[in-house]
């Protein structure tokens, strides 16, 4: 039973609940953070990756690469490093203006009109299957940062919720870091610090980040936690 996906984009932090449906689990079943954790059953979990791909190749692939790699000269992330049920909900928060509403966010206002541009709820179940399916190549790192100090940040402030191994924890629906060119962590770390994103009231997961990105003194804090992550595997 696939169930039936919610798809409210004025609820966006509900897309992991959400897309469990989609493959039929429960939060009174497997759990979420057994489930998600399980890199094959999350690819698993999917839409139209066939659909996906044509829609990806008609309105991401020019920003985001044939791998969904990212491209630096457009400051556009990786995708295919990301769960699906990630994928999805920011997806859903571009739609609906909890991203990329600010007009100092540039690639943010970029964003937001690509993502209302797909048809309909259902294709940002299909574009996040098929992105979620791609094997891209390692992550394009250039950011010079001190590990060691990166290292320590981390453990304070971003392994709760980012986890060890920084592939991130479903069950309180942050994202894996790990295989991100190091680049866009930087960029993103200090548009939360900046208010760019997290601003929204209704982004709750996006005000959470960006509490904890506001503990970040400098930008070369933030330089050092990119440099750690970039070293995990």
């Amino acid at each position: 039973n696939r169930g039936t996906i919610r798809l409210n984009a004025g609820d966006a932090d509900g897309a992991l609940l959400d897309f469990t449906a989609l493959i039929g689990l429960s939060p009174g079943g497997e759990t979420l953070a057994k489930a998600w954790n399980n890199r094959g059953l999350a690819r698993q979990a999917k839409g139209d990756a066939a659909k996906g791909k044509a829609l990806y190749a008609k309105t991401c692939v020019a920003c985001h690469g044939d791998k969904a790699q990212g491209k630096r000269e457009v400051n556009s992330p990786a995708l295919h490093t990301q769960e699906p049920w990630y994928l999805l909900a920011q997806l859903q928060k571009f739609r609906a203006g909890l991203r990329g509403a600010d007009p100092k966010d540039a690639n943010g206002s970029i964003m937001r009109p690509m993502a209302q541009s797909l048809p309909d709820e259902q294709s940002l179940v299909d574009v996040a299957a098929y992105v979620s399916s791609i094997e891209g190549p390692p992550a394009a790192n250039e950011v010079k940062g001190d590990v060691a100090a990166g290292a320590a940040t981390y453990k304070k402030v971003c392994v709760a919720c980012h986890g060890e191994n920084g592939r991130g924890k479903p069950e309180v629906k942050s994202p894996a870091l790990v295989g991100q060119n190091d680049w866009y962590v930087v960029m993103q770390l200090q548009k939360f610090k900046q208010g760019l994103r997290g601003a929204t009231a209704k982004d709750l997961t996006g005000a959470q980040m960006r509490a904890i990105a506001s503990t970040l003194p400098t930008d070369q804090a933030m330089k050092d936690v990119a440099a750690y992550i970039a070293t995990l595997k």
